[in-house]
C-alpha cells in the first residue's frame, strides 16, 4: 500500500498567506495585521454607472441607500479641506478630475451590498460592478477628447468600460493576450455598450509585450493593467490561484513580465503622451521596482526619458473613500481596510517626454 508519509497538500491561499505575512510585515509593518483582515474579509464595491444605459431613477434608487457617486464628490470634499488649508496650497483639487465617469459606493464603515444590475428597455445594464479602487487608475489617465487610447491588458473589461465612459476617446484599443478573457471582455461591451459606440472599439489578442514592435508611438494614453499575484483572490480563492505549487515559476516570472508590458506600453505611446501601470498587489516587487527598472531601460536602451508623475493629490481627494499607504515611492497604494474594503490597488503615472 502507498506510504502515509506522502507531504499534506498546503492549499494555495494558505500558501499566499505565508508568503504575505513574510514580506508584506517587511514593507507594511505595523499596518499589516490590519490590510491582513481586511483581505481576508469580503471586498467592498462600487457600482460603475453605465452613462449608456437610461438610469436617471437608479441615481435616485442608490442616493435613498445612502450610496454616493465618490468621484463627483471628491473634489467638493476636497475643496472645502483647501479652503480650510492654507490658501498658498497647490491648484485647485477640482480641476485635476474632470471625468464623466460615475461610480457609487457606500460610506466608509457602511457594508451594503449592491442588488445585481439589471437591463433597462434597450437591454443594456444599469450598471457594473467592481472594485470602486479600480477606477483610480483610469482617473489617473485622464482621457482627454479625441485621444487615442489603449488598453494593454484589458479583459475582464471594466476599466475598458470605465474608459469607455468618459464618452471622450477617439479610439480606443482593447487588448488581451487571452481569448477565453477576450470573450469576456466582448460580454461586457455588449451588455453594457450601444452597438455604435462598440463598433469604435478594437479588441485584439496579441501578446502585450509584442505591442510597441506592432505599433509603436501612436497612442496619447495608454493603460498598462498588468497581471499580478492579484493579492485579494490569492488568498481567498483555491481556483486559479497563482501559488498553485505547479506555477511557482510563472508566479517567480511575474516582475519580468509586467516589466515587459509596461515598456510595451511606453513604446506604444507619442512622444508627450501618458502611461498609466497598475496592479492589484501589494508587493513592491511588482510595483514601485517595475516603474523604476522600466524608467531606466526606456532611457538607456530606447533613449527615452520618462518622467513619473506625483499623484499625491489623489489621496487628498480621495481619502474619504479609500484608504491610501503614504509611504508608497513612486505612484500610490490603496490598502484594504476593513473600514473601506477596496483594494488592493496600485497606481503610477508615467509621461513621455
Amino acid at each position: 500500500s502507498p506510504k502515509a508519509t506522502t507531504v499534506p497538500r498546503i492549499p494555495p491561499t494558505r500558501l499566499a498567506l505565508h508568503h504575505f505575512d513574510a514580506n508584506y510585515s517587511l514593507h507594511l509593518k505595523d499596518l499589516w495585521p490590519s490590510v491582513r483582515a481586511g483581505l481576508l474579509c469580503e471586498q467592498k464595491y462600487g457600482a460603475l454607472f453605465n452613462n449608456f444605459a437610461s438610469v436617471d431613477h437608479v441615481a435616485q434608487e442608490l442616493e435613498l441607500l445612502n450610496a454616493t457617486d465618490f468621484v463627483s464628490e471628491a473634489p467638493q470634499k476636497a475643496q472645502r479641506l483647501q479652503q480650510g488649508a492654507a490658501a498658498e496650497t497647490s491648484p485647485p483639487l477640482h480641476a485635476s478630475l474632470s471625468s464623466n465617469i460615475k461610480c457609487y459606493t457606500f460610506p466608509k464603515g457602511d457594508i451594503t451590498r449592491f442588488r445585481p444590475a439589471r437591463p433597462d428597455t434597450l437591454r443594456l445594464f444599469d450598471y457594473y460592478l467592481l472594485d470602486a479602487a479600480s477606477l483610480l487608475p483610469v482617473l489617473a489617465l485622464d482621457v482627454q477628447p479625441d485621444d487615442f487610447v489603449l488598453d494593454l491588458c484589458a479583459a475582464p473589461g471594466g476599466k475598458t468600460l470605465a474608459l469607455l465612459q468618459t464618452g471622450v476617446c477617439g479610439h480606443l484599443a482593447a487588448n488581451d493576450i487571452s481569448i477565453s478573457r477576450t470573450k469576456r471582455l466582448y460580454q461586457v461591451l455588449h451588455s453594457y455598450v450601444p452597438k455604435e459606440i462598440r463598433e469604435t472599439v478594437r479588441v485584439t489578442s496579441y501578446d502585450g509585450r509584442d505591442w510597441g514592435q506592432l505599433e509603436g508611438g501612436t497612442f496619447h494614453k495608454v493603460l498598462v493593467d498588468v497581471p499580478c499575484t492579484t493579492d485579494r483572490h490569492s488568498v481567498m480563492e483555491e481556483v486559479n490561484n497563482i501559488f498553485h505549487k505547479r506555477r511557482t515559476k510563472e508566479r517567480q516570472m511575474l516582475p519580468m513580465l509586467q516589466l515587459q508590458l509596461l515598456m510595451a506600453g511606453i513604446l506604444a505611446t507619442k512622444p508627450g503622451g501618458k502611461v498609466v501601470y497598475s496592479t492589484c498587489s501589494l508587493s513592491p516587487l511588482q510595483n514601485e521596482y517595475v516603474i523604476e527598472r522600466a524608467v531606466e531601460i526606456a532611457e538607456t536602451e530606447f533613449n527615452i526619458s520618462i518622467h513619473v508623475e506625483d499623484l499625491s493629490h489623489f489621496r487628498t481627494l480621495f481619502q474619504d473613500t479609500f484608504s491610501f499607504f503614504s509611504d508608497c515611492r513612486l505612484g500610490e497604494l490603496v490598502l484594504p481596510h476593513l473600514t473601506a474594503n477596496f483594494g488592493p490597488m496600485y497606481f503610477c503615472k508615467l509621461s513621455r517626454s
